[in-house]
């Protein structure tokens, strides 16, 4: 049975639009070419990181996060920046008694800004800043199975990414949900481990309830 629910944040839970057009403002580059190097990276199964190399050549992505918070042009995200199917959601899962949980890879500032946002509506907020390890690092999985009160198999991991969020969930042990938005998911989203890895494929939040729901009869 299903009895955890954790989800990924950037493109599970905040749509990451705003934030990357301000990295192609920050580089001083059109959004639009930004954008297309983007998908052209993960279209190559390369680390998003190399995104920003054509643009500024050794660029290091923590110290110029650094660099905006000292010009007052931090990583930032609010209720706006939210899927709209998001509290919808979590308010069912909950109510449904599923313990929840939101876990990714973040930085300390984006996990504040999480802790903020979830309050009263999950049950975990962990980062990859916090825990040391990032997806798709095997540990990263190894933290999410610690923190949650079930075991792996009953831990159901939600992501939009095959790399990074699937495949690492399911080494795991971990059921899995991809959400078919952002550009990973749209790109990925007919290849065979799209099709064939996760426990549900989902075009909304709001579908999981009533999948979990239907999962959770039948393994009884």
């Amino acid at each position: 049975m299903i009895r955890a629910v954790v989800f990924d944040v950037g493109e599970c839970l905040v749509d990451e639009t705003r934030e990357y057009g301000t990295w192609a403002d920050w580089l001083g580059v059109p959004r639009h070419t930004f954008a297309a190097m983007f998908g052209a990276v993960i279209t190559q199964g390369r680390d998003y990181r190399e995104v920003f190399e054509p643009f500024r050549p050794g660029f290091d992505l923590a110290a110029e996060r650094e660099a905006r918070a000292v010009a007052g042009k931090p990583e930032h995200f609010d209720e706006g920046d939210l899927y709209p199917d998001v509290r919808p959601a979590l308010a069912r899962l909950r109510a449904d008694g599923l313990w929840l949980g939101i876990a990714g890879n973040q930085t300390v500032r984006a996990g504040g800004i999480l802790r903020g946002l979830f309050t009263d509506d999950v049950d975990l907020i962990g980062t990859s800043d916090d825990w040391g390890a990032s997806k798709p690092d095997p540990e990263f999985f190894v933290r999410v199975a610690e923190a949650v009160p079930f075991p792996a198999e009953e831990i159901l991991y939600v992501g939009d990414r095959v790399d990074n969020d699937l495949r690492p969930a399911v080494a795991a042990g971990m059921p899995t949900a991809l959400i078919r938005r952002g550009p990973w998911a749209t790109i990925q989203w007919d290849t065979e481990e799209a099709r064939t890895l996760p426990t549900f494929r989902v075009e909304s939040l709001e579908e999981l309830p009533g999948l979990i729901a239907e999962f959770n009869s039948q393994e009884r």
